[in-house]
């Protein structure tokens, strides 16, 4: 796919098991031990994966190929507002972009709350431990063997990946 997209990635402290009654935003927060930063590196067995279907999609993990996984965040995140917040990135010395929060279901963490509740409904456990990406918070960057890619989360801190040679 030739493609990187920054990401928050959350990491569970405790299991949330399925149960009746979904999880609340509080709930599911209050089981995230950290955050990191991401950078997801989605890849897809199909040449046409826009047009591949839903069903081919899901059964190849959606595009989930390879994650950077950035340094914990030690900034007090739990209190900064993820809806509006700004990151950078840039493919260096080719071009920049900017993108929020917001562009994650419109929030991260209720992306996280989403698929917590997912989880639950199909009887699996979110296990501690576990890492969820909750996707990209702006359009996906183009990259080609050679790119170097950094992004600048702000506050948060940032992180940079190499690809090939």
């Amino acid at each position: 796919m030739r493609v990187a997209e920054p990401e928050l990635a959350f990491v569970l402290a405790r299991d949330l098991e399925p149960r009746a009654n979904p999880w609340t935003r509080a709930e599911v927060l209050d089981a995230v031990a950290d955050l990191r930063l991401a950078l997801e590196v989605p890849d897809s067995r199909f040449a046409d994966f826009v047009h591949a279907g839903e069903a081919q999609l899901v059964a190849e993990s959606a595009c989930a190929h390879d994650l950077v996984l950035g340094p914990r965040v030690t900034t007090d995140w739990r209190s900064l507002d993820l809806v509006d917040h700004q990151v950078r990135a840039e493919v260096v010395g080719r071009y920049r972009r900017e993108g929020t929060g917001a562009a994650v279901l419109g929030d991260p963490r209720t992306a996280l709350v989403w698929w917590a509740n997912e989880m639950s409904a199909i009887g699996e456990t979110a296990r501690a431990g576990e890492v969820v990406i909750t996707g990209t918070c702006m359009k996906s960057l183009e990259i080609q063997e050679g790119d170097h890619v950094r992004v600048d989360y702000g506050v948060l801190g940032s992180i940079e990946a190499r690809f090939g040679r």
